[in-house]
């Protein structure tokens, strides 16, 4: 029974870009917004700024020994401050934000047809469906939720989530099963069983992670935090004790001076960005369509030691096709190109297909009418696919199931039929034997092509301190040689989802991160327990709900990009606090000698960057204190790139310019601000 189903426009592509024109209004309006103490209590360091910029700003009503204009200056730069660290995250967000509303225009008036108890189809709204329920989608209609299709076959176009325009096919059963909410069937039909509640699809999560204020903080963030309040506090003290100190010596320090030291002393910096820092990151993240179940999985990628990927698909193209094949001692060419056709008329598999297309060009063959085959199906644990045609076995398959199958050992091959299938192996090929019955007939080569590219990614990731292996049904000769040609530092062999999920415990036992990607039920286990494990969209339920990071694109390869991702998460964070704690030394040298120049005038020879008068310095540092995060905004949203080199050559990198630049800026830009105050008469 086919009924209407309503439903709105597709979202526009998820790729869409948004400009910095587009997006300073709203932020600049978020960043007033975000003055509610109840949001800055996310960024403690901040909440101290606002705190001493009211404080500064009720001083400056009362009475003081600092002129009214100072003081007005003081509470003028602590506000600044403050919004433009709000205005910093408020960008950051924006840039998801907007992708997170054209998300939600694809979603909202859509209707589904459920079907009922009786078989029956009922239309409900969308967000009225629960995991179970099976929906029913013809072409034009929008997929209600995700899913796993339970029956038929269609084309559906993922532009809505992936921003690619062609579609994929969707079918029931095998690893190409499950749908995405709000992508769009472009032919015939599918029922599609619900696998989510709302607020817990694939959209759902996309919009949640994209939309900053949602974003749980990652352990290195809370750890920062704890960190920067750490100082915070410290400084506090630090402050609080000068006071009685200065009047122990029989002088006074004016309270407005005294917050600017406070601000100035703690790690506005970094404790203004750090929020940018993190929502960019995960921004850039999803920029790549890839979906992070938590931010401590895109952490945890900056940090892998070890990278698992498959070899078909990822290394190489994944399409072995047929370039040769080879008679064994005593059987004609025609005898094995007509028992390898026959093998291989069942496999509707990509290298079935191209076997049977090479030896129809090689031979005239008449293939036997289809009703009088017996199809044998690939199967795990026989390694092996074929037909049987009346009282004849064809097979083909792996060489030492093949073998197996025909009752012989490796040692009992014919010398010359070894020779072949070792030259083959070596080379990078797959080997395939053909029998029929218990007789070998020969053995087919099949090709996989390496990824142009690859091998320098390999290299760079090398350089990072990165291991990869490469995880492979191949036989061990065969990975050795694919393995030689793309650059990969180990190999896993005939894997099984045991082997897989072995390998992976054995490296963290040893203390390592690891990594990986999958698309099939049996990628499940070790997806689970990698550290960063990585799902394809169109891969199987199980495997989606094992990995906590999903590729919208099915792109294993993008596993790479989401390790740079992390690394430039984690170094940027890194840099910005060595930079910020840096800074603090000229700081120091700014204000501390302003402070006690009338108590103690030997402390003038501190004054190193001969600022005009005490006033004139604090007004300064506060100043550049503000200015500075202004100026690295769009390096906190734009990340700091991660270059191929080992950890202590990138510690040293960040030192030597963030560190060194964190102690030289200050004293550059302090002078130049002071000299433009007293230019300009305003203390």
């Amino acid at each position: 029974m086919n009924l209407p189903v309503s439903e709105v426009k597709a979202a526009p592509s998820a790729t869409a870009r948004t400009t910095f024109a587009a997006l300073w209004r709203p932020a600049l309006v978020q960043a007033f917004v975000k003055l509610d103490p109840r949001q800055l209590k996310r960024a403690p360091v901040m909440l101290v700024v606002e705190l001493t910029a009211i404080f500064t700003t009720l001083l400056c009503l009362l009475p003081s020994d600092v002129p009214t204009g100072v003081s007005v200056q003081i509470a003028v730069w602590l506000w600044f401050t403050v919004l433009f660290a709000n205005f910093a995250e408020a960008l950051a967000e924006g840039r998801g934000k907007a992708r997170a509303d054209s998300l939600k225009a694809g979603s909202q008036g859509l209707n589904a047809r459920r079907r009922m108890a009786s078989g029956e189809f009922e239309v409900v709204p969308a967000s009225d469906l629960r995991k179970g329920d099976v929906v029913r989608v013809d072409a034009g209609e929008m997929i209600p939720g995700d899913g796993e299709v339970i029956e038929g076959i269609a084309a559906v176009n993922e532009a809505a989530i992936t921003g690619e325009s062609a579609p994929v096919i969707r079918e029931s059963g095998g690893d190409r099963s499950a749908v995405t909410g709000n992508t769009r069937l472009v032919s015939d039909w599918l029922l599609v069983q619900i696998t989510s509640n709302p607020g817990e699809s694939t959209l759902d999560r996309m919009i949640a992670l994209v939309e900053g204020a949602k974003r749980q903080k990652t352990p290195n963030e809370v750890a920062l935090d704890i960190l920067l309040i750490g100082l915070t506090l410290i400084f506090l003290v630090v402050v609080v004790t000068l006071q009685p100190f200065a009047h122990f010596a029989g002088g006074s320090i004016p309270m407005v001076f005294l917050v600017a030291l406070l601000v100035t002393l703690i790690p506005t910096t970094i404790g203004g960005l750090l929020s940018a820092i993190g929502i960019a990151g995960m921004d850039r993240l999803v920029r790549l369509n890839v979906i992070a179940r938590s931010g401590r999985a895109v952490e945890a990628a900056g940090d892998v030691h070890v990278l698992l990927l498959d070899k078909t698909g990822t290394i190489t193209f994944g399409n072995r096709r047929c370039s040769a094949v080879h008679a064994a001692p005593g059987i004609t060419a025609r005898e094995l190109g007509e028992g390898a056709l026959l093998a291989s008329l069942a496999d509707d598999t990509a290298e079935g297909k191209s076997i049977v297309d090479y030896l129809r060009q090689l031979h005239d063959f008449t293939p036997p009418d289809a009703a009088h085959l017996v199809p044998v199906a690939f199967s795990a644990e026989t390694r092996l696919s074929g037909v049987d045609f009346g009282a004849q076995r064809y097979r083909k398959g792996a060489v030492d199931s093949v073998l197996a199958f025909v009752g012989m050992q490796r040692l009992d091959l014919p010398a010359a039929l070894a020779r072949e299938v070792d030259r083959i192996a070596q080379s990078g090929g797959t080997p395939l034997l053909v029998c029929v019955d218990k007789r070998l007939l020969g053995v087919i080569h099949l090709k996989d092509v390496v990824k142009p590219g690859i091998r320098e990614r390999f290299a760079e990731l090398r350089k990072l301190g990165i291991r990869t292996v490469m995880v492979t049904g191949d036989n061990p000769l065969t990975a050795a040689a694919i393995a030689a040609e793309a650059g990969v530092d180990d190999v896993l062999a005939e894997a099984t989802p045991e082997k897989k999920l072995a390998r992976i415990r054995q490296e963290q036992n040893d203390g390592r991160l690891v990594a990986m990607c999958g698309d099939g039920a049996n990628d499940a286990p070790a997806l689970a327990q990698a550290d960063v494990g990585m799902a394809m969209n169109d891969g199987t339920q199980a495997a989606r709900e094992a990995a906590n990071m999903v590729d919208l694109d099915s792109d294993p390869t993008k596993l790479l990009d989401v390790v740079q991702v992390g690394k430039e998460l984690l170094v940027t964070r890194g840099a910005l606090t060595t930079f910020s704690i840096a800074n603090d030394v000229a700081k120091y040298f700014a204000i501390l000698p302003a402070l006690f120049a009338a108590i103690y005038p030997q402390l003038g020879v501190l004054n190193l960057m001969q600022l005009a008068s005490p006033q004139s310095a604090i007004v300064s540092a506060i100043v550049f204190n503000a200015l500075i995060i202004v100026v690295l905004i769009p390096l906190a949203l734009r990340g700091v790139r991660v270059q191929a080199a080992s950890a202590a050559h990138l510690l040293r990198r960040n030192l030597l310019i963030y560190g060194l630049g964190g102690l030289l800026v200050p004293f550059v830009g302090i002078k130049l601000i002071d000299l433009a105050l007293n230019a300009l008469h305003l203390v």
